[in-house]
C-alpha cells in the first residue's frame, strides 16, 4: 500500500506542514536563546519575564499557527508573532536605558527581530496569493 493510498490529499498536505522546518520557526529559536541569555544575570524579574514571553511568543505563534488547519487562522497566528517582534523591539529600547544590554546587544537583537518580522510578512504574502489562486 502507498502512503496516497493510506491516506487523504488533505492528511499529506498536512503532514507537509512541519513547523520545525520552516527557516522562520528557525529563526525564532535562535532568537528566544538570544533574549535568555541576554536577561541570565536581569534582576528585575517582571522585566525579564515579559521579553523573555514576548520573544518566545514569536516562536510558539508560528508553530501553533502552523498547524492550526486553515490559512485564514495561520496569517492570525502569524500576525500575532509580528507584533510579539515589535514588542521585543520596543523593550529591547528599555533595554539598553536600564543598562540590562549594551548599544551593540541591542542593535545586533533588534535587527533580528526586524528580519523576523521581515519573513514573516513574505510568509503572510505568500500564503495569501496563493489562497487566491
Amino acid at each position: 500500500m502507498t502512503l496516497d493510498s493510506r491516506h487523504s490529499t488533505k492528511d499529506t498536505v498536512m503532514a507537509e506542514r512541519n513547523f520545525e522546518s520552516l527557516r522562520i520557526w528557525q529563526e525564532a529559536r535562535v532568537f528566544v536563546n538570544d533574549v535568555y541569555a541576554m536577561m541570565k544575570n536581569c534582576k528585575d524579574y517582571g522585566f525579564r519575564d515579559q521579553i523573555q514571553r514576548a520573544a518566545v511568543s514569536i516562536m510558539n505563534n508560528i508553530a501553533e499557527g502552523n498547524e492550526s488547519g486553515s490559512d485564514p487562522k495561520y496569517v492570525n497566528f502569524l500576525n500575532i508573532a509580528k507584533g510579539s517582534c515589535s514588542e521585543v523591539r520596543s523593550m529591547l529600547y528599555l533595554c539598553e536605558d536600564f543598562g540590562f544590554c549594551t548599544l551593540d546587544k541591542h542593535k545586533e537583537l533588534h535587527d533580528k527581530a526586524q528580519s523576523i518580522a521581515s519573513g514573516l510578512h513574505n510568509l503572510i504574502t505568500y500564503i495569501e496569493k496563493n489562497k487566491k489562486q
